[in-house]
């Protein structure tokens, strides 16, 4: 069979756990402690567990829809080798009757579902979904993109400002009201960096760029050194200054927004595809996604609750950096609070272009061609001008990641994961007649399928409903 193989080098479980790991922890975890203190901490922790859990069930679902994948995917290949080899069936009956039957005899007990090939969650909508589902696919993940850049855009230019401005960790006036450089006030310096962040990465748009090996060996490097930084400043700060503990027990009003923020702290579901495929054995692929989120799960129970005992509630920030600027060393606090500079800037391009491209295959029409203009200029553009207006008008980065995650966010984790499995399972079922998937989710009966939905609708609903009562 003529089954493409994944190109490039293969690694091992443990460097696969690694690679996850760095995937999960991200931007959205820089916002979980002010998200957990909002939120109350006992309601905070059992909700983070919560919703641990069912990411964890969304990725056995994208594990176990990749073999799948990979299954259909040799099966339209044995019918193309078929038909020209000329073993096609009589014309007294009908191709679709006939060849499922030698693909079944000849595939049954053999590894189908064994994933050699990288299928994206892209083309799975292609190979599972309908025109009107596949529409739908892509304008999930624009959003979802979309919120990304965003946030990205505003995380970066306000890091900037609290150090150009040396700005206090406990100021009560408005970013509005507060000088900076003489005269100009602190938004307006937001706003400068905010244009020289938009003029210096978003013309990445316009062109293509592939991440490198070693910026992500720089980045992971940076992301862990920071975290481990803040958990152990957080505990020294707690034994040496035994600040007062006034976060609540539970507070419901923040409870929305901890879940649009819980949600984008667990994502990782669009990118498993490039994770799982190069690795040279798949057979506990399972218990590494088990061991990964359990990791995530104490990582951020440290970063959260060691943040809520060493700062109060007013004091904690939206981007827990900034928390330490001007409380730790000169050169931890310029380090931890130009971190997400150095992380997200790097990231920026590269999502950017995931973008652009995804709008692409969202208005794509069939036997319709883009023009150069529209092509080359105005999906660029479009790209990267609403992530840039919305940074302009909020540096809010924990309403921009508590939307992000509960919206689109939601439909990326949930909703996409669960009805990929559900509907390669039925393709591959009616296409053999058989589902023996060796990669099957533990979490295998339908029944699974429809909770996730179910939660993710209902999750929804509720976040809607609290925007609405409140007027956000």
């Amino acid at each position: 069979m003529a089954v493409v193989t994944e190109t490039g080098s293969l690694y091992s479980t443990p460097v696969a756990f690694v690679y996850v790991f760095n995937l999960i922890i991200g931007v959205g975890a820089l916002t979980m402690p002010k998200a957990f203190a909002d939120a109350g901490w006992l309601v905070a922790a059992v909700f983070t567990c919560v919703l641990c859990f069912i990411s964890f069930v969304t990725a056995t679902f994208m594990v176990e829809a990749m073999a799948a994948a990979n299954a259909l995917l040799r099966l339209q290949e044995k019918k193309l080798t078929v038909s020209a080899a000329g073993k096609s069936v009589s014309s007294e009956i009908a191709p679709d009757e006939e060849q499922p039957l030698l693909i079944t005899a000849e595939f049954h007990g053999m590894d189908l579902y064994k994933i050699t090939r990288r299928v994206e969650m892209g083309q799975m909508a292609n190979l599972f979904f309908s025109k009107v589902g596949v529409r739908l696919f892509y304008f999930c993940i624009a959003l979802y993109l979309y919120g990304d850049l965003a946030i990205y855009a505003a995380a970066v230019p306000k890091s900037l400002t609290r150090v150009a401005c040396n700005s206090p960790t406990n100021e009560t006036s408005s970013s509005s009201t507060r000088h900076c450089w003489g005269s100009i006030t602190e938004i307006n310096v937001y706003r400068v960096f905010l244009a020289i962040f938009t003029l210096t990465l978003g013309p990445f748009a316009f062109f293509n760029v592939q991440k490198t090996k070693y910026l992500q060996i720089f980045t992971s490097v940076m992301r862990w050194i920071a975290f481990i930084l803040m958990i152990v400043l957080a505990c020294v700060r707690i034994v040496k200054d035994k600040p007062h503990h006034d976060i609540p027990v539970a507070e419901f009003s923040g409870l929305p927004n901890f879940f649009g923020v819980c949600v984008y702290s667990f994502m990782c579901q669009h990118s498993i595809p490039s994770l799982i495929t190069p690795m040279r054995s798949k057979s506990r692929v399972m218990q590494l996604f088990f061991a990964d989120f359990a990791v995530v799960l104490v990582f951020y129970a440290l970063l959260s609750f060691t943040g809520i005992f060493a700062f109060s509630k007013d004091d904690l920030k939206d981007l827990y950096t900034l928390n330490f600027w001007g409380t730790a060393g000169e050169f931890v606090g310029y380090f931890l609070a130009l971190f997400p500079v150095f992380t997200l800037s790097t990231n920026f391009p590269i999502i950017s272009i995931t973008l652009r491209d995804n709008l692409k295959n969202l208005f794509f029409r069939e036997g319709h061609q883009y023009s150069w203009a529209v092509d080359r200029i105005v999906f660029p553009l479009a790209t990267i001008t609403l992530p840039i207006l919305v940074a302009f008008v909020t540096q809010n980065l924990e309403i921009l990641v508590g939307v992000t995650g509960s919206y689109a966010g939601a439909g990326v984790q949930y909703v996409i994961p669960a009805c990929l499995v559900y509907f390669g399972r039925k393709q591959v079922q009616e296409q053999t007649g058989f589902y023996d998937n060796k990669h099957r989710s533990p979490f295998g009966r339908s029944l699974w399928v429809m909770c996730v939905i179910a939660w993710a609708v209902v999750c929804v609903a509720f976040v809607t409903a609290n925007h609405i009562i409140t007027k956000k």
